[in-house]
Parts: structure tokens; C-alpha cells; sequence
């Protein structure tokens, strides 16, 4: 990707880096970044080399949330079908950061600095979070005058518990890193953004290093268990398991055990 697009993909063996690219603008989410996104996850989705994905950002800050500036086309005199745009609009934001959550790689975000708004949106539809101890969170959208609408309000309350979900949303309130990390938002604590950045890609290349199709398989799996419960998710998992084994990365492993090796898995 150009170095003026709001995005910019990296990779380093099977990680895959897509680092949010608007640092004079603390890397406030523009209708173009908004387009960016689900062709970027779906690309990563269906390229056999990504195996794990990490989102992070160029400058001082993650996101300081929507881009007001550009985002106020989008608030037209109300009438009946002004307001069906809108309503279709925010719809195709929302697939925004679908396309992030059902991509079927692993995503890691790395947080440092502010991360507002549409930035916890878009940390909520990743599958784990870190950040440095620069990091500051708000869901800031009721201070604006507005209900989150892209996904936080949906995922938060699985990530931290919906009275603790609530709080954040209905006040707006900052609440920094060390608290983050307390409530389960989070799940590891760095000093500084180049900590952060050591421990994301650890993170990330542990996990590349494991059978990519089951790493796949438990992502879809836990989401499945999120959104139908657990009785449906067991049966949901025994047929998955019941379609792809045995597998050759199966067969790899048993024999790299007994080999007293490392297994090199392919994802076959």
C-alpha cells in the first residue's frame, strides 16, 4: 500500500502487519480508512501465507477516533430519506469492523497513546489486546451526543462484563492502561511502545508457529460459543473436528513428539 493511504501492510514470515498510517492525524478513522479495511481482512483472510495479523499505529497515538472533520457529510438536513442513508451508512461501517472479527486469522492489536472511540471499536473486534502504559481508552461517543454503533456496545460487555461495559459507555470516562488490563480488556501490560511492539510480535509468531487450521478453528469456535452458547458450540466443535481429522499437521505433531523435534506444520 502507498505510504499516503490510511493503511499500510507489512509482513515478516507468516505475521502480517497492518499499521494504521495517519500520524499527523493521531489516526483518526476516515471514511477511506473505513473502505480500506474489510478489502484488507478479506485479502488476509484468503492469503495462505497470513497466518496471524497485527494491527497497530504509526505516531503518538492508536486512534483518536472518528475524524468529525470529514465524518460531518454525513449528517444531512433530516428527512425521511437522508436518514435512510445514514442508517445504511452506519451499516456499512459496522462491516468494517466486522470484516476484522470474521477474518479467520488471529488479530492482536498493539495499543499505545490515546485509543477513543472508534479506536475501542476497533480493539473489540480484534482476538487479543496489549498495549503500553501510554495507553488511554475511553468510549467516548455519549460525550459527543451519540450510542457507540460499531461494535463496542456488542463486544465490550464479553470482554470485561456488561456492568463493567455499561459504566465505561454511559459516562464516556477515560480509563488508562493499568485499568484496562485489570478488567480483562487487555491481557498484557508493556513499559513503553517499543515493549509493546517486542511483545506483540513474540505473541504473534507463537502463535504462526502452531497448525494454522487449528488455530483458525479455535477462533471460530470461541466466537461461535459467544454468539449461540455453549451447548451448541460442543456440538459445533465435534463436527468440526469430526470433518478435518486426521490431518497431516496431526500426523506432524504426533511424529515431531515422538521424534523428539519441532513440528513444522503447513496448515494441510
Amino acid at each position: 500500500m502507498a505510504e499516503n493511504e490510511p493503511l499500510r501492510l507489512e509482513k515478516e514470515g507468516h505475521v502480517y502487519q497492518v499499521i494504521l498510517n495517519r500520524p499527523e492525524k493521531l489516526n483518526t478513522l476516515t471514511p477511506a480508512l473505513f473502505e480500506a479495511l474489510p478489502r484488507l481482512f478479506q485479502q488476509l483472510d484468503e492469503d495462505p501465507e497470513a497466518r496471524v495479523v497485527v494491527i497497530q499505529a504509526d505516531g503518538k497515538a492508536f486512534s483518536a477516533g472518528l475524524d468529525l472533520a470529514e465524518a460531518g457529510a454525513w449528517f444531512e438536513s433530516p428527512t425521511a430519506d437522508s436518514r435512510e442513508r445514514l442508517r445504511k451508512r452506519v451499516h456499512g461501517l459496522q462491516g468494517s469492523m466486522d470484516g476484522i472479527e470474521s477474518c479467520r486469522k488471529p488479530v492482536i492489536a498493539l495499543v499505545h497513546g490515546p485509543c477513543i472511540g472508534g479506536g475501542v471499536d476497533l480493539c473489540c473486534a480484534c482476538d487479543i489486546r496489549i498495549a503500553s502504559e501510554d495507553a488511554v481508552f475511553s468510549v467516548r461517543e455519549v460525550k459527543l451526543a451519540m450510542v457507540a454503533d460499531l461494535g463496542t456496545l456488542q463486544r465490550l460487555p464479553f470482554l470485561v462484563g456488561f456492568g463493567r461495559a455499561a459504566e465505561l459507555a454511559l459516562t464516556g470516562r477515560d480509563f488508562d492502561a493499568k485499568e484496562a488490563l485489570q478488567m480483562g480488556f487487555i491481557t498484557t501490560l508493556c513499559k513503553d511502545k517499543e515493549g509493546l511492539q517486542k511483545e506483540g510480535f513474540r505473541l504473534a509468531q507463537e502463535i504462526a508457529a502452531l497448525p494454522p487450521l487449528a488455530v483458525q478453528g479455535i477462533k471460530d469456535t470461541l466466537r461461535f460459543t459467544r454468539d449461540f452458547g455453549p451447548r451448541a458450540s460442543l456440538s459445533y466443535v465435534a463436527q468440526k473436528n469430526a470433518a478435518a481429522l486426521p490431518s497431516e499437521d496431526l500426523m506432524e505433531a504426533m511424529e515431531a513428539f515422538f521424534q523428539k523435534r519441532r513440528p513444522i506444520f503447513k496448515g494441510r
